[in-house]
This record gives C-alpha cells, structure tokens and sequence, in this order.
C-alpha cells in the first residue's frame, strides 16, 4: 500500500506513466480506518473497516468499506470535481460528484428517484473524520438527515 503520493523524482519512478497529480488531495485520507454508522435507520452503531489507498501506481484512489462497498475514484485535471463510482454487495451500483477541499469532503448524486449528499470534515489532526450522509426524493430541492458516518484513523 502507498501511504503518500510524492513528487520527487526518484519517488515518481515508483508510480511510472500511470501517476495522476490531480488526485493527490487526497492524500490525507490514505490508510486504514475505524468506521462508525450511527442514526437514521440504524437502531444502534454499526462499526466496520475502511481503507483509502492508490491504486494502479497512483492512476486511481480506491476506498473499500470492507468486502461490503468499493468507491474508485477519478479526476480529469481540467475538471475541478472528482468522479466516484460506487459499487456493493448489495449489487446497487451509484455515480458521485466528490470535492475534497481543505479538510471539507463532500460527495453528492441528483437523480429524480434518489438523491445523496455526503458532508464530512476532516479533523485537524488528520485522525479523525466526522460526516453525515443526506437523502432527498424531489432532485434535491429539500433533504433530510439520512445517517452520519465517523472515520478514525488506525494506521496512515
């Protein structure tokens, strides 16, 4: 697992032609976490693993949930969005919009049956992730609280 994208060059041999420097924002979030799913329909807390790693030498930034959820993420570097696309056991599979800027994470998907927003903040410290998914029914006009998400870092 690669901890950290560098830009030195003997580093770069390590990532070859595949290295996308558009993503490298997303370095914060690399490593294993502590995943914590509270409120909403979840009567008590549901804790699982989460791990953020490069993926195909830098190309591409993966986020596992476990073996329940994969999100693989992109970015064309003449766009300021990062796409996601998300896939789980459950056979559902989604597209997100992502912005990671500062410590503020936001993820969101407008459909006319089933809209998402994700809000997290990244702590100073970078150990420690507090974030809440949201829900709507009408192309995102209104939203409702739909479960929150806490992330605290194990290992970088």
């Amino acid at each position: 697992m690669r901890s950290r994208i560098s830009t030195t060059a003997t580093d770069q041999e390590d990532f070859a032609s595949t290295y996308n420097p558009s993503l490298a924002a997303l370095a914060p979030l690399v490593g294993r976490w502590r995943m914590e799913l509270s409120g909403g329909s979840f009567e008590s807390p549901v804790n699982g693993l989460s791990e953020f790693e490069w993926i195909e030498g830098g190309a591409a930034f993966v986020m596992r949930q476990g073996s329940a959820a994969i999100w693989i993420v992109g970015r064309d570097e003449t766009e300021v969005n990062y796409r996601v696309h998300y896939a789980d056991d459950r056979g559902v599979s989604r597209h997100y919009e992502m912005t990671l800027v500062g410590r503020d994470w936001q993820m969101w998907r407008i459909t006319p049956e089933f809209s998402q927003r994700f809000e997290g903040a990244i702590e100073s410290d970078r150990q420690s992730i507090r974030g809440a998914w949201k829900k709507s029914f009408d192309l995102g006009v209104t939203w409702e609280h739909d479960f929150n998400i806490d992330y605290s870092r194990i290992s970088s």
